[in-house]
């Protein structure tokens, strides 16, 4: 009888501990059901950047990438993000591609503008910088080429 109390609270605490990583897990996935809208972008470079990735505005992450696709018209890289819906961003915003440092992962980077008007839910972000290589940069500085 002792046997089957302990191996009872011992499951109790197992379920308990399981489901508060399942909480923590869900909250940190942003699964819990947060409305967003969607912004496009258009960048003639888009090195490292793939669906999942960050969508940051200072430094703090904002939207991810929903998709990455090939416009067959511009031939450039057609990205899809899906912005939280508490955050506004002007109509002259711009967005570039950085990196978190040599090693580290490109996310998109979003500079508000100063419009009094926003970028509403479908609309695209005109004034993009695409990806840097720091291959290219390398080459250019040892040839001295511009």
């Amino acid at each position: 009888m002792a046997n089957n109390i302990v191996e009872t609270l011992i499951g109790a605490v197992v379920l308990t501990v399981a489901g508060g990583f399942l909480y923590y897990a869900s909250q940190s996935a942003d699964l819990g059901g947060s409305r967003s809208y969607p912004l496009t972008a258009q960048f003639f470079k888009a090195d490292g950047i793939g669906t999942g990735g960050d969508v940051r505005v200072s430094g703090v992450k904002v939207g991810t990438v929903d998709s990455v696709e090939l416009d067959s018209t511009t031939f450039q890289a057609k990205l899809t993000m899906a912005m939280r819906s508490d955050v506004k961003l002007p109509s002259d915003s711009s967005a570039k591609i950085a990196s978190d440092g040599l090693l580290g992962g490109s996310y998109v980077s979003i500079e508000p503008g100063g419009s009094e008007y926003f970028l509403e839910s479908g609309e695209a972000i005109e004034h993009t910088q695409g990806s840097v290589s720091l291959l290219d940069l390398i080459g250019k500085a040892v040839a001295g080429t511009n």
